[in-house]
């Protein structure tokens, strides 16, 4: 597959990340995130989601717009746009609060699946509230990859795994036999890669025949805000580049680091 030719649906939740000791919001969510970066890769990308009638909503409107996101299937409906209350501390985000406000309605109409269908893969996460819907997306035969951060024991992780493509985590204990036997666990139910985003200490992936590991590319560190989904902007476009999986975990490692010397995800 050609640059020009990947796209990609980032489906589900977006929010409003504020600083309040910064006094300054920016645009964010984990499946948002992810379509602004495979844009600043080369790609094409759309978001899928809702956003209030309120500022924030508008704030968010057209800054993915301005980033080249279609944006024909972000919805408005009358309310609060979400907002995470964000505290930087020495580089590390600290989150707070979380307002869902209009997202608590979200839900995917037979249109919005039939347009997200016609990309090469959607991404979701653990907050975009589509995993009942998943089940429709994989019986058009449309890849899903799909982020459940860490938390491994959440419902939706139940709900999701049997439908995924490509299923991603995070961990902060690093490389042990534990996590490797959860992903074991998590391939065993249908995904082609379990991979696991370890901070500092680079990914791992597990292919169903071996645990493929990759460092991660040094740099400035201003703020760690998007890492994680800049790491899987690069990881997907590696997969629809026909890439191995060593050289799509660079390419996420080295997305990621751009992302953290700047303040905000993008």
């Amino acid at each position: 597959m050609s640059d020009k030719m990947i796209k990609i649906a980032a489906v589900g939740d977006n929010c409003m990340d504020v600083y309040e000791n910064l006094d300054k919001a920016f645009p964010g969510g984990n499946p948002v995130n992810v379509s602004v970066y495979s844009v600043r890769l080369g790609g094409q990308a759309s978001y899928t989601g809702v956003v209030g009638n309120d500022k924030y909503g508008q704030i968010m409107i057209s800054a993915l717009q301005k980033k080249g996101v279609d944006t024909s299937h972000l919805h408005v409906l009358p309310g609060n746009t979400a907002i995470t209350h964000v505290e930087l501390v020495n580089g590390e985000r600290v989150l707070g609060d979380y307002e869902e406000g209009v997202l608590a309605d979200f839900k995917l109409s037979e249109d919005d699946i039939e347009f997200i269908c016609s990309h090469d893969i959607v991404i979701s996460g653990l907050w975009g509230m589509i995993e009942n819907d998943l089940y429709k997306i994989k019986a058009k035969g449309t890849l899903i990859a799909f982020d459940f951060a860490n938390k491994y024991d959440d419902p939706v992780v139940e709900k999701a795994i049997d439908y995924v493509d490509y299923a991603f985590f995070a961990s902060d204990d690093g490389d042990t036999d534990e996590l490797r036997s959860f992903m074991k666990k998590m391939y065993a139910r249908g995904p082609k890669l379990v991979i696991v985003t370890l901070g500092e200490k680079g990914s791992i992936a597990y292919d169903g025949n071996e645990f493929i590991t990759f460092g991660i590319i040094k740099c400035d560190v201003k703020d760690t805000m998007g890492a994680g989904d800049s790491f899987i902007a690069g990881f997907l476009r590696g997969i629809l580049l026909d890439l191995d999986v060593k050289k799509c975990m660079e390419m996420g490692a080295r997305n990621s680091s751009v992302t953290l010397q700047y303040t905000g995800a993008w």
